[in-house]
């Protein structure tokens, strides 16, 4: 399953297909017969310039020998130290710097990279046929010891049974440990932890573009469970406005993710998880454009699906509508989050925003739309004391808000 820019169904599959060509080659040999005899001087002289275009070639080869160190470098990647995480109850960080290549980085990340089956009930034109597998994705596990796995809410949502296939070919019922749609991310957990491999967690935000990283996970489902493809970090900040992916600054990739690698991982070359891959941009024409939750931004929900089952958000407690940002654009109006609706007593209430306010700032820092208004309270702490400005019937006004909370199961 893959998440899409215009949001596709879980159940859809898209294969990739690769061809090669090779092109032969004709050597043309000529037999002693066809050359013409040489000469004693002949002889001598060639000989005489074949000595000297030995020395030359050994001289010019150990030119070069002396020279290398300085023409290429040592790699710097040798000096990258290990990032560590927040939250080591989860996973065991310990890492060597060591850089990996992709065959090693699928060796030891592949057996932690496990299938999520998606399994709801299906309504037949007779009588209820039982739970069907509506849709898979992928996810890995961040705790081999109590059984936790990662995976996206978008993979799991709507399912009444979820089902995980590990890389020993075991197939086991998974628990949803906690869900969270306001950032796509969900915690499972399977009972069986007998020889379980858990992936590391790295640091997404020591994160280059043009590092090399690699997506693991099943697309297509298990007949193609844990594919490996390579790329490049093709940029990072990206924003999408579809829910869950809105609230993060995205990791963009060229690495081929295709439906069903939903919730798997994005490795980096020191076999790191530093990401979540979530979406694709599916638009025709288009190709090499995947994006992935950054782990590090993602690490703190997590933590808070394992240890309460929810995760709570910081929040204005308003409804917004971007249809306005059409209108505006068309009468020559500011854009921002329009405010269509506001909680009796809520944060935005009690500091006078109401319905009709167009929120343009928080802290000084634009905002466009109301994913930029979303993107920019989750950097903010429940309780967090931030100022707003929005315009009203043409003026512009700044208020100080204490945010509130929202928690995924609202």
């Amino acid at each position: 399953m893959e998440k899409e820019i215009h949001l596709p169904q879980n159940a859809e599959n898209d294969p990739s297909e690769i061809a090669y060509n090779e092109n032969a080659e004709l050597k043309v040999i000529f037999t002693p017969q066809q050359q013409p005899p040489l000469t004693p001087n002949i002889k001598s002289k060639l000989v005489a310039t074949a000595s000297l275009c030995i020395i030359s070639a050994v001289i010019g080869g150990l030119t070069t020998v002396a020279a290398l160190p300085y023409i290429y470098p040592t790699s710097t990647m040798s000096t990258i130290q290990t990032p560590k995480s927040s939250i080591a109850q989860v996973t065991d960080l310990t890492a060597t710097p060591t850089n990996f290549p992709v065959a090693q980085i699928a060796k030891n990340v592949g057996p932690a990279v496990v299938g999520v089956a998606n399994f709801q009930a299906s309504q037949s034109y007779f009588a209820n046929s039982g739970l069907q597998e509506a849709g898979s994705g992928s996810g890995f596990i961040i705790d081999a010891q109590k059984g936790y796995i990662v995976t996206n809410n978008h993979v799991i949502d709507g399912a009444q049974k979820v089902t995980v296939s590990l890389s020993d070919g075991r197939n086991l019922v998974a628990k949803v440990i906690g869900a969270d749609p306001r950032t796509d991310l969900a915690v499972l957990q399977i009972s069986d932890t007998k020889n379980l491999t858990a992936v590391k967690l790295g640091d997404s935000s020591k994160l280059e573009v043009g590092e090399s990283v690699v997506a693991i996970g099943n697309p297509g489902g298990n007949e193609f469970a844990r594919s490996v493809t390579a790329g490049v970090v093709s940029a990072t900040n990206r924003t999408l406005d579809l829910q869950g992916e809105a609230s993060f600054n995205l990791i963009q990739t060229d690495a081929a993710i295709n439906p069903g690698n939903s919730g798997g991982p994005l490795v980096d070359y020191q076999g790191q998880v530093i990401g979540i891959n979530s979406a694709k941009y599916a638009e025709q024409g288009f190709e090499g454009m995947g994006f992935a939750i950054p782990i590090s931004d993602a690490t703190p929900t997590i933590q808070q699906l394992i240890t309460s089952g929810v995760a709570k958000h910081p929040a204005l407690l308003v409804s917004t509508n971007d249809q306005y940002n059409t209108y505006a654009q068309s009468n020559n109006l500011p854009i921002g989050a329009y405010i269509s609706a506001v909680t009796p007593n809520g944060p935005a209430d009690k500091a006078g925003i109401v319905k009709g306010d167009v929120i343009t700032k928080i802290n000084d820092i634009q905002v466009q739309n109301s994913s930029d208004l979303v993107h920019e309270l989750y950097k903010y702490n429940v309780g967090s004391k931030v100022s707003i400005t929005y315009i009203r019937n043409g003026k512009t006004s700044q208020v100080q808000v204490t945010l509130g909370e929202i928690s995924s199961n609202q």
